[in-house]
């Protein structure tokens, strides 16, 4: 049998394409921020993960210019090598302090992030507790650890408990979860997640990937929010959502850090991050600490959008504080002519589908930025409204609005 018969196959991708309504690759010609021009028409941006509106700051920028400049446009080797750079230090000395933590370690993206600390922390003989709707980047991080993974229901702490109680005192166990549940918006349930690793001998590693710049006071996320920074034995994060750039970060305690830092084989065998990236996630970082504001302005955008959207009688998840609202559509078809439309009329949102969610509860997922205006904001719950309270559920008639739309 030929390897490739699976990729001529595949068809999904041709039929949303035959039909107009693939939703991947727009292309940006603008820079990312609230309102975009995306395939020469303008866009309201409320897709994207710039949580703090940092991507084009003028700072962030010169930052990375700055970085070129003095170091040249990448590293040529890992950190273990030749890569290391001082500003790689800095930004590692700086994310600890801020977050608490004894040490830091950075990777080049957030994905190789969890599966670095992940596949070096646990092993055969360990067990990994995983929350059911956890990125998949974890996921991949445990099943290349090797170790035995135990899904329990997503942030069902009795679920958790019960498989708790039937692993072997005597084995190693780590309990993985999102901060924020990136396509929900959930947050997970932290005290009791910490109470029951103290109870059953467990360590906590927390993805805080769409925490960080988020929540917490000071926008050290999902501990901070819920006074348990102490708690929390590994946070990890990235730098492609608030801190504007491209990479992720571990913060621990020394001899943890040190420990991933030479046994984890994606750390180890990959080029270091960039110099313009660790550059602007710093600057980006250097402002989150300066301008606290940001973080409370967010959430206050994604309150008033919230409310904005139940007013226009919209099914949206509303049981978090966070600036991910994702709306039900349903259908897989009604998902994708809903986003199709709302492009077309300048709305930029993402559609989610099965694998992502059970058959029959696909969503559009929206996510906002502190530097959105109320007026804009305005402005695209108008256009979400009138196109989702006008969209029909049969699907002959969903496709007789597609073709309207034409």
């Amino acid at each position: 049998m030929d390897l490739f018969n699976k990729c001529y196959a595949y068809e999904l991708a041709d039929k949303y394409k035959e039909m107009g309504l693939y939703p991947y690759f727009h292309a940006l010609e603008t820079k990312q921020d609230i309102e975009v021009v995306m395939e020469g028409k303008r866009r309201i941006m409320i897709g994207s993960n710039n949580y703090l509106g940092l991507t084009g700051d003028q700072r962030i920028i010169d930052a990375g210019v700055e970085a070129i400049k003095n170091f040249g446009s990448g590293v040529s080797g890992s950190r273990f090598l030749n890569g290391t750079l001082t500003i790689h230090l800095q930004l590692e000395n700086e994310l600890a302090e801020f977050l608490n933590k004894e040490a830091c370690m950075t990777f080049s993206t957030g994905y190789q992030t969890n599966l670095g600390i992940i596949s070096a922390i646990a092993g055969r003989n360990d067990l990994i507790f995983c929350d059911r709707e956890n990125h998949a980047s974890i996921y991949d991080g445990a099943r290349l650890s090797f170790a035995k993974m135990v899904r329990y229901k997503h942030n069902d702490m009795e679920d958790l408990e019960k498989r708790l109680a039937e692993a072997n005192p005597e084995t190693g166990k780590l309990i993985v979860t999102d901060g924020v549940f990136s396509m929900t918006g959930d947050i997970c349930n932290l005290p009791e997640i910490v109470r029951l690793a103290k109870k059953y001998g467990a360590r906590v590693m927390v993805d805080d990937a769409h925490g960080l710049g988020v929540l917490g006071k000071s926008g050290r996320g999902t501990a901070e929010y819920f006074g348990l920074e102490d708690e929390v034995d590994i946070i990890m994060g990235t730098f492609s959502k608030s801190l504007a750039s491209l990479g992720g970060y571990m913060v621990a305690d020394t001899k943890v850090v040190d420990y991933v830092r030479h046994k984890s084989r994606p750390f180890i065998f990959c080029a270091a991050i960039t110099p313009a990236n660790a550059r602007t996630a710093l600057e980006a970082l250097r402002i989150l600490k300066a301008e606290p504001q940001r973080p409370k302005r967010l959430l206050e955008v994604a309150d008033y959008v919230r409310k904005s959207l139940i007013n226009k009688g919209l099914k949206i998840i509303d049981h978090s504080i966070v600036p991910i609202i994702p709306i039900y559509t349903y259908t897989v078809l009604r998902t994708m002519v809903a986003c199709k439309i709302l492009y077309e009329r300048g709305v930029y949102v993402n559609p989610v589908v099965p694998p992502a969610t059970p058959e029959g509860e696909c969503l559009i997922r929206t996510s906002y930025t502190s530097t959105h205006t109320f007026k804009l904001m305005d402005e695209a719950v108008e256009i979400i409204a009138d196109v989702l309270n006008n969209l029909p559920e049969d699907e002959e008639e969903l496709l007789k609005v597609l073709e309207n739309e034409k």
